[in-house]
């Protein structure tokens, strides 16, 4: 858990509110530190504090969403057709639908939040072309999730498929067991699916740490983990290499390390 954190609010305290612009929300921080302008007064307060103390934090965030595009393009190379992009989050091109169909145009897409307004920029920006949906859900909710895929004939889940939960998992509290949630997808995914997450690091710095305490009792709320218990959600899976890592390990030997450590992994399904 973050330095600071007393135990984890009610749920009901943690949901997003739509239209409430005095409520911070992980989807609109994540946007403005992206340059986007789908955020609020409180969100950029935030954003400005975490930056204070890491400036490069900006940066971390385009390697983060770099990280993505690694690993559709992963998933997409090994013949994968059908992406779920879990706590997709407000629309920041390059989009999962782009990154896929740039190598195979006739990718199936579904974007997955638990906030309205964000799914409705999802439906208003991105679902206009066939095959590219967005959905109402809660990645707490896996088995309702996956039924909603199903009962609306979005994904053949006896076919191989990606799923990706881009800095998705921190937000979920320990007693909503994260490894469960994980587990259950995996456990209706086909052989030869993909998983790619990333997760915020207990091994980042203590200052952001400090400052991210600020969001308990929000929506957006942290739980950061350590390495190890990051790479046991992915039990059941064939790591890739480099395997549970700072993201920009993915991306390039080059990339100079940040104080907010954000660990990426891809795993496959046997």
């Amino acid at each position: 858990m973050v330095e600071g954190t007393e135990g984890p609010a009610p749920e009901s305290s943690r949901m997003p509110r739509p239209f409430d612009t005095e409520q911070l929300a992980s989807a609109r921080v994540y946007d403005y530190l992206l340059g986007g302008k789908d955020n609020y007064d409180v969100d950029q307060d935030m954003a400005r504090q975490m930056l204070s103390s890491t400036p490069e934090l900006k940066t971390l965030a385009w390697f983060t969403r770099s990280f993505m595009r690694r690993a559709v393009e992963i998933a997409a190379d090994a013949g994968i057709r059908q992406f779920i992009d879990l706590g997709s989050g407000t629309p920041n091109s390059p989009n999962v639908h782009e990154v896929a169909r740039e190598i195979e145009p006739s990718a199936r897409v579904v974007y997955v939040d638990y906030d309205q307004v964000v799914v409705s920029h999802c439906d208003a920006l991105l679902a206009r072309s066939p095959g590219v949906t967005a959905l109402l859900g809660d990645v707490r909710r896996p088995h309702d999730l996956l039924d909603q895929l199903i009962e609306h004939d979005l994904i053949d889940l006896d076919e191989p498929v990606a799923i990706t939960l881009v800095s998705v998992l921190h937000y979920v509290m320990d007693d909503e067991h994260p490894a469960e949630i994980l587990a259950a997808l995996r456990d209706r995914m086909a052989p030869g699916s993909y998983l790619a997450i990333t997760h915020g690091s207990s091994d980042s710095s203590p200052e952001i740490l400090r400052v991210l305490a600020g969001t308990n009792g929000t929506s957006a709320q942290v739980a950061f983990r350590s390495t190890a218990q990051t790479e046991a959600f992915l039990a059941g899976f064939e790591l890739l290499d480099p395997g549970v890592v700072p993201v920009q390990q993915w991306l390039r030997p080059d990339l100079p390390d940040t104080r907010m450590v954000m660990l990426g992994a891809v795993g496959r399904k046997p």
